[in-house]
C-alpha cells in the first residue's frame, strides 16, 4: 500500500501521543501504517525531517493567533500569540521537544514580516521587535518543555529541606500553589513589561 506524506504525518502524530518522541521510530511508524520502512524514506530522509514536518503540522493545527489586528494593542497581541503557541505545543505529547531546534518555515516569512511591521508601527526598531518575538517564543517553549517533562509525582525532599530557609520555603510554596499556567502568565507579563521599558 502506498502512503502519502500527509497520511504519514497524521499517523506519526497519533503515535507521538502514544509513545512520545523517544518512542517515535520509523520502524514503529511503518508498522502502524502497514508498510515497509523504506517506503517512509521517499518522504522523510531522517527522523529529524519527520519531526520538522510534525512541528509544522502541530502549529498549523493549533497555533491560530499569528497575525495581529491593525487596531490591536501590541501587548495584547504578544499575549495572545504566546498563549496560542503554548496551546499548540501542549496539545501533543512532547510537542515542545518536537519544536525545539527547528527554524521557521520559509512559508511563514510573510507572517513574521507582518508581526515585525506591526511592532514597528508601535515604535519598535526592527532589531528590538525581533528580540522581543524571539524572547517570548523561547520563553514559551522553555515553559512547555518543563511542564511536559515534569513527572506525575514529585518527591517532597526539596520542600522538606526548604523548611529551614524561610524565604525559599515561602517562594517554593507559591511556586507549587500557582501551577504552570499562572507561572507562565507571570513570566510573560515580566517580558512584556521589559519590552515596554525598552520601548519607552
Amino acid at each position: 500500500m502506498k502512503v502519502d506524506r500527509q497520511r504519514i504525518v497524521a499517523a506519526a502524530l497519533d503515535l507521538l501521543n502514544e509513545v512520545g518522541v523517544d518512542g517515535l521510530t520509523t520502524r514503529a511508524l511503518a508498522r502502524r501504517l502497514g508498510v515497509q520502512q523504506p517506503a517512509l524514506y521517499w518522504h522523510f530522509r531522517s527522523k529529524r525531517a519527520l519531526l520538522e514536518a510534525l512541528n509544522l503540522e502541530i502549529l498549523a493545527r493549533g497555533h491560530d493567533v499569528r497575525h495581529p489586528h491593525p487596531d490591536q494593542d501590541w501587548r495584547d497581541f504578544l499575549r495572545s500569540n504566546a498563549h496560542s503557541f503554548r496551546r499548540a505545543l501542549l496539545a501533543y505529547r512532547d510537542g515542545a521537544r518536537v519544536h525545539a531546534g527547528t527554524e521557521a518555515d520559509p512559508g511563514a516569512l510573510p507572517q513574521i514580516e507582518d508581526q515585525l511591521a506591526f511592532l514597528a508601527a508601535a515604535g519598535f526598531a526592527p532589531a528590538l521587535a525581533m528580540e522581543v518575538l524571539a524572547a517570548i517564543g523561547r520563553y514559551t517553549l522553555g515553559c512547555v518543555l518543563e511542564e511536559q517533562a515534569e513527572p506525575p509525582g514529585r518527591p517532597a525532599d526539596l520542600d522538606a529541606a526548604a523548611a529551614s530557609h524561610p524565604l525559599t520555603a515561602a517562594g517554593l510554596a507559591h511556586y507549587r500553589r500557582a501551577g504552570p499556567q499562572a507561572l507562565f502568565e507571570a513570566g510573560l507579563e515580566l517580558l512584556i513589561s521589559g519590552a515596554e521599558a525598552r520601548l519607552g
